[in-house]
């Protein structure tokens, strides 16, 4: 059975940083892109990130690039979301989801977010002003 384990969401001012992880068991891990979705009150969900496991290639939705980092530790097999100057638009709930496969910078141009064959559940990120 395929889980991912999402956590570290919190409350945090604007300004503020905070450290997500999703930790994924049951797959192979460097067959997949780990990826960050958030949803937020009202609003559709939305890309945030994505790590190609194999190389650890990165990829940002504009709104985060600069901000947020994805890093991964694969020996653990767990996936960081790193967010640093959070703003009140971040506030969400950050999900972590697994794709098979690889996607370098053109999918994402062209297609956009991979869509990910498994999700993890979200963790609540707030950011007050």
């Amino acid at each position: 059975e395929v889980q991912l384990q999402a956590s570290g969401g919190g409350k945090v001012q604007a300004g503020g940083s905070l450290r997500l992880s999703c930790t994924a068991s049951g797959l192979r891990f460097d067959d997949y892109a780990i990826c960050w979705f958030r949803q937020a009150p009202e609003k559709e969900r939305e890309g945030v990130s994505c790590i190609n496991v194999r190389d650890s290639s990165t990829y940002y939705e504009r709104p985060v690039k600069g901000r947020f980092t994805t890093s991964s530790d694969n020996a653990k097999n767990t996936v960081f979301l790193h967010m640093n100057s959070l703003r009140p638009e971040d506030s969400a709930v950050y999900y972590c989801a697994a794709a098979a496969g690889y996607f370098d910078r053109n999918f994402y141009l062209n297609v956009g977010p991979p869509r990910p064959e498994y999700w993890g559940q979200g963790t609540l990120v707030t950011v007050s002003s």
